[in-house]
């Protein structure tokens, strides 16, 4: 709506993972780096956590965008409330396997046979499970046993199980210890600093055709950043709602009080900056 009176070519702030905009900082360039070592170098089990919004679902997608352009085979599962019986199916699905996708055994064995085919192939085939501290234990037991899938050369499958935070405390479970124990590689992604919250911003509007942007200034920035914590996802539901909110009020530059109203509108809720009172000194009359 705001992008021709703003002069945007594209919308900056759009909240679908779109890598075309992937902000190379330097935590998602080691993620990235780190998931497709793992894929390459065949480690078998990688994990990926982070809070929600600092962007775990966009690396994802950069790995894909990789996999698709290595022409890397992969399934990719992004519902992760299912049962074993609906894991196997979609299993089946994704990588076109031409057996009974409602039977477990029949899965399996031809999961098995493709898999020794393309690795005696010297090609790589990789299973990305999204949403993962939502899946139940069976389902999570199912995915370690596919970790069995090995010839003496290594792993077969390579699984990239990404979730948030609460997946970390999950596998820290006894009765999790031992897909723990396979996990090889751990990456893991937390808000922006101040300095990443600003280049962030800016690497957007840049990418939708504003360069050296004065929209949002620095200030306002900079307590975008501290209400957002640095979380890419509401820090981009900030700028859109505040763009808006400046295009309705005919003004190419936002303001605080824009702010203020964007982020009430938004239920944010974020820290209490500390106050603090200057003492007064007070004259004594009385000495005169």
């Amino acid at each position: 709506m705001y992008n021709a009176f703003f002069g945007f070519t594209l919308n900056p702030f759009n909240m679908s993972p779109d890598p075309s905009f992937l902000f190379r900082s330097r935590q998602h360039e080691e993620a990235l780096a780190n998931l497709i070592y793992g894929v390459q170098s065949r480690k078998g089990f990688i994990l990926l956590t982070g809070e929600v919004g600092t962007g775990k679902t966009t690396m994802l997608e950069c790995l894909r965008d990789f996999l698709n352009a290595q022409q890397i085979a992969f399934a990719s599962l992004f519902n992760s409330r299912l049962t074993v019986a609906q894991f196997f199916e979609m299993l089946a699905y994704d990588f076109d396997l031409n057996c009974n996708r409602l039977s477990k055994t029949e899965v399996l064995l031809t999961l098995n046979h493709m898999l020794l085919e393309r690795t005696a192939a010297g090609r790589t085939t990789v299973l990305i499970v999204d949403e993962a501290h939502n899946l139940e234990w069976d389902v999570l037991e199912e995915i370690r046993l596919l970790g069995n899938l090995e010839n003496r050369k290594g792993k077969l499958l390579q699984v990239v199980i990404a979730g948030q935070q609460e997946l970390d405390a999950k596998l820290d479970q006894p009765q999790f210890r031992q897909l723990k124990q396979r996990i090889s590689l751990r990456c893991a992604l937390r808000g922006f600093d101040a300095g990443e919250s600003a280049a962030y911003i800016n690497s957007r509007m840049a990418r939708a055709g504003v360069r050296d942007q004065k929209i949002i200034p620095l200030e306002i920035i900079e307590e975008i950043h501290y209400r957002s914590q640095g979380i890419p996802r509401l820090i981009n539901a900030i700028c859109d709602n505040l763009l808006l909110t400046s295009f309705a009020m005919v003004c190419r530059t936002t303001t605080l009080e824009m702010l203020d109203e964007v982020t009430a509108d938004m239920r944010l809720e974020y820290p209490e900056r500390p106050s603090f009172q200057q003492d007064r000194c007070i004259p004594d009359h009385s000495l005169r």
